[in-house]
């Protein structure tokens, strides 16, 4: 944090910051979500000349107007609308005194390329990305902590109502229907207490006039028709709806918080690897969780992995659907794949849908990798070093699909290691020959098995033929030239999830692992 005791703000808007504990909270900048509507210019006009409470500790208090921000995104859906609206919000921002920043995207376009998602999530991702980045920028220029920054919506106790209502139609648990939370993180919505029409009244008696947006009438989108088809006969059967429902929805909000964080740390504790845009659970220990937890677990898995996806309560469902039978697979929404084998729930966005699966493979048994490995992964003419002075060649065409893994005896198999040696020579690295025990495996053991997966960043081998000397798996990879853009495609034979390297397959078996002459139980592993 600088010492300097006065910053200067957007537009040289000075920022005061007095002494004392938690004053810097109290000097960050505000930013005013304003679309030109009814309730964002009634969030404009109260937050310029009345108390709100932004949750800053102070509870209903002034705001400094030097604090004060609009941000207007105009969504390029209607132009001259669109237009108008714009030059609405510079208006009345400049009435009271408030600086202005308009972002201005093409929300139509970046619609039509999100695969499926609708207008309105793709336009409110834009608009709260452009609050926070714009948040940040204030809060740089005024010296004060980003954390400490507001970004005050205008969500009103009706539109709590009526999101209830479309997360209720949609199908949603706890979360869905606490609805509209207060806060979230710097977001805050003030006017959550307060009804669209005394915010109406409340212009009126200011002689503002607001702009009204012709899409509000257009009943295709969910929220219109809860508004005119689902709220109207609620609020004539309970008059006092919007009071009834408002409680509700902080009752399940903190019930859902609490909640939350047991499944915070049940998905720490129950993730056996995740990276970009996949996770993969401990399906057996999911399992056991009691459900209320299980389907949060779930929930935040997937969204982990695709944050912008919509999930229904269906979609959770049939994820733990899964967990309990053990098996199947089923996709989610934006693509997202959620799949149950051999003891692990795999999820994974389309972005990851390019990596290789990983999973547990049996000893005896086999693994199939899928589809993820193209047949354009090659290595026929790829070349290993073995000794440091002898070439031989690996991989043998393209690569298969298979993992496969048994026992073998050792009797009668004389020189142990030179029968090792001349095994990979003839199965020109496709097979290879390793110590059990070295393993971790033992043929006694009908619960034996080792784990297949992707490389992991900054993994370390002791590769085959290195004289114990160690190396990272990304330079070996780069060595026998594996293209980068491939190597989330190679399968890498380990212990147990995180734990040593057994194989590369088709590239090298780790010094640990090797075959002595007093090894004792062969395992045979084969990339088919």
């Amino acid at each position: 944090m600088t010492s300097v005791s006065r910053r200067y703000g957007h537009q040289g808007a000075p920022f005061e910051r007095a002494s004392g504990e938690g004053s810097a909270a109290h000097g960050a900048p505000v930013v005013l979500m304003v679309s030109g509507g009814a309730d964002s210019s009634a969030l404009l006009l109260l937050a310029a000349t009345s108390s709100l409470n932004i949750e800053d500790g102070r509870g209903e208090a002034r705001i400094g107007r030097e604090r004060l921000h609009v941000l207007h995104v105009n969504h390029r859906a209607r132009p001259l609308d669109a237009q108008e609206d714009e030059e609405f919000v510079r208006e009345l921002a400049g009435r009271f005194g408030v600086p202005v920043t308009v972002v201005s995207v093409d929300v139509p376009a970046l619609t039509r390329a999100s695969h499926g998602r609708s207008f309105e999530d793709v336009a409110r991702d834009v608009r709260y990305e452009a609050a926070a980045d714009l948040a940040d920028e204030l809060s740089e220029r005024s010296g004060t902590r980003p954390g400490d920054a507001r970004i005050l919506t205008a969500h009103t106790a009706d539109d709590r109502v009526e999101t209830f209502f479309m997360n209720a139609l949609r199908g949603s648990g706890p979360a869905g229907l606490s609805s509209i939370p207060r806060r979230r993180n710097r977001i805050v919505r003030p006017l959550l207490d307060r009804t669209h029409e005394e915010l109406c009244e409340l212009l009126r008696m200011r002689g503002i006039i607001w702009r009204e947006d012709s899409t509000n009438a257009d009943e295709r989108f969910l929220r219109n028709y809860v508004r005119r088809e689902i709220v109207p006969p609620a609020k004539a059967r309970n008059p006092r709806l919007v009071e009834a429902l408002s409680s509700t929805c902080d009752l399940l909000g903190d019930e859902d918080a609490y909640l939350t964080g047991i499944a915070a740390e049940a998905l720490r504790r129950l993730t056996v690897e995740e990276g970009d845009g996949y996770r993969l659970l401990d399906l057996r220990a999911l399992a056991l969780e009691d459900v209320a937890v299980a389907r949060r677990v779930v929930r935040r898995a997937i969204l982990s992995c695709e944050p912008s996806a919509r999930l229904e309560a269906r979609h959770v469902n049939s994820a733990l659907t899964l967990v309990a039978e053990g098996s199947g697979s089923m996709t989610a929404p934006l693509g997202v794949d959620v799949a149950a084998d051999r003891g692990v729930l795999v999820i994974r966005a389309r972005r990851a849908q390019t990596r290789l699966a990983s999973g547990w493979l049996s000893v005896p048994g086999r693994l199939t990798l899928g589809s993820l490995l193209p047949e354009a992964l090659d290595f026929s003419e790829v070349e290993l070093v073995e000794d440091g002075d002898r070439a031989d060649r690996v991989g043998g065409g393209p690569r298969r699909l298979t993992l496969g893994a048994r026992f073998r005896r050792t009797a009668a198999l004389g020189d142990l290691v030179a029968t090792a040696r001349t095994f990979g020579l003839e199965h020109e690295g496709a097979a290879v020959l390793l110590d059990a025990e070295a393993c971790g495996l033992s043929s006694h053991d009908a619960a034996s098995r080792l784990w297949v997966g992707p490389p992991e960043p900054g993994e370390v081998l002791f590769p085959l033929g290195m004289n114990g000397r160690s190396k990272r798996l990304s330079d070996l990879l780069s060595e026998v030239g594996v293209p980068a853009r491939e190597r989330p495609l190679v399968p890498v034979v380990r212990r147990a999830p995180k734990g040593e390297i057994v194989w590369v397959a088709g590239i090298r078996a780790d010094e640990r692992a090797r075959v002595t002459s007093t090894t004792k139980t062969l395992v045979v592993l084969t990339l088919e």
